[in-house]
């Protein structure tokens, strides 16, 4: 599986830990930065991820900034995405369990790196539930009429 990984300044140094970690884990990782924990604008990394999801050209995302709303709501802004923001693991596996999330987004400041590789795990390794989440994910992209 192809993992596209990204962060802003805040997320920098979990996400180099990270992606060490996924890649010991076999997973091959293509990281669309930031490079430094210089201050930078997450929107400029956000974007390039949830295009390459939404082409498929990583099957999924992780991203992390300060709080993780930013990114969340950045990529979220992109029509076949799904980012869940995820602060524990049972909140990780219900982004995928429930709502299919095809990006997980942590927030940096709130956990701690070996939180992070726990909610990645579980994220991962849960399936998709479908019934009843499939019809609310399809409404998601189109406001339905009353």
């Amino acid at each position: 599986m192809k993992l596209g990984i990204c962060s802003d300044h805040a997320g920098f140094e979990y996400k180099c830990e990270l992606k060490d970690y996924l890649k010991g884990k076999g997973y091959e990782v293509v990281d669309f930065g930031t490079d430094s924990t210089e201050s930078m604008d997450y929107p400029d990394v956000a974007h390039p991820l949830a295009e390459s999801v939404e082409n498929g050209s990583v099957d999924l995302g992780i991203a992390m900034c300060g709080t993780g709303n930013g990114m969340a709501m950045t990529l979220n802004k992109h029509q076949g995405i799904r980012a869940g923001l995820a602060w524990n693991t049972e909140i990780g596996r219900l982004v995928k369990q429930h709502n299919n999330a095809n990006i997980l987004v942590m927030p940096a400041r709130f956990i701690t790196v070996e939180e992070a590789r726990h909610i990645i795990d579980i994220w991962l390794e849960t399936e998709f539930e479908g019934g009843r989440h499939s019809r609310r994910i399809e409404k998601i992209s189109t406001r339905q009429s009353e």
